[in-house]
């Protein structure tokens, strides 16, 4: 996840843009040829991660789904522990395809939970990670699997985005912020893949942080400048992505007048 503009006091963003800069690029999505492949085993259980968006992913009065972080006693950051090891005891390489895109989304969204967990006092995840002056915990080695240890990174931008070729998968991955498309209180799986990525994008482009129009044109949120490259070439083009997705606004969308600028919250997605 790129690290980009942030609301909130004036000296964290100063800081901000002394460390990064104001236009700190994403990391280019390239292959892990070692992840690619596919078997046919399907039967992977996400039964203890549905258990805990059960229980502690909420849907506010703004349409935004939270967590509630600070709800989760030992037994259930024991839950959330159990699942991730549960995950890394598998070789994805032998999973379906949708299995495995399944799988990355759910490992990507657990072990983010599982990094807000350790930083309880702190209201935004770019406020978050291991190393000195690091703005987040996306390039942190967080688990090891078939012998490779692995980043958050690595799983969005060398397994999900390169590997898989679906945009629709900035929609799934969850950053832990109110701007970042939500937690789904739905698992994915193999059998749900292709309906629950659809619903999580029809449910981002509907919402004002995915997409509002102004008086001059329309906000979007910055996901659609970070990976414009993953939706289309150009902006004519991300215009046209976007106005197949919302006929309600199309002919606005495509009036290249119609101003597109870009914004996004960073702070915590928690539930009070």
């Amino acid at each position: 996840m790129r690290r980009g503009r942030v609301k909130g006091g004036p000296l964290w963003l100063l800081l901000l843009i002394l460390v990064c800069g104001s236009a700190h690029a994403v990391p280019d999505a390239e292959a892990w040829e070692f992840w690619r492949g596919a078997g046919n085993r399907a039967d992977v259980s996400h039964g203890l991660w549905q258990s805990l968006l059960d229980e502690f992913v909420v849907r506010g009065a703004d349409g935004i789904n939270r967590v509630r972080y600070r709800a989760m006693n030992e037994k259930a950051r024991e839950r959330l522990k159990s699942y991730i090891q549960s995950l890394a005891a598998i070789d994805p390489r032998t999973l379906t395809r949708a299995a495995q895109q399944a799988y990355w989304i759910n490992l990507y969204n657990a072990l983010t939970a599982d990094v807000v967990l350790d930083y309880p006092r702190k209201k935004s995840i770019l406020r978050m990670g291991r190393k000195l002056l690091a703005l987040g915990p996306w390039d942190d080695s967080l688990i090891e699997i078939a012998g490779q240890k692995l980043t958050l990174n690595d799983i969005e931008h060398r397994i999900l985005r390169p590997l898989f070729g679906d945009e629709r998968v900035h929609f799934a991955v969850n950053c832990a912020s109110l701007s970042c498309p939500d937690l789904a209180n739905t698992a994915y799986t193999a059998g749900n893949l292709e309906s629950l990525l659809d619903e999580q994008m029809h449910r981002y482009l509907g919402h004002p942080r995915g997409l509002r129009q102004t008086a001059g044109g329309f906000e979007l949120s910055s996901i659609f400048d970070w990976y414009q490259v993953d939706f289309a070439a150009d902006e004519k083009g991300l215009r046209e992505w976007l106005a197949k997705r919302r006929p309600d606004l199309a002919a606005a969308l495509r009036d290249k007048r119609k101003r597109i600028t870009y914004e996004y919250d960073w702070k915590l997605n928690v539930a009070e």
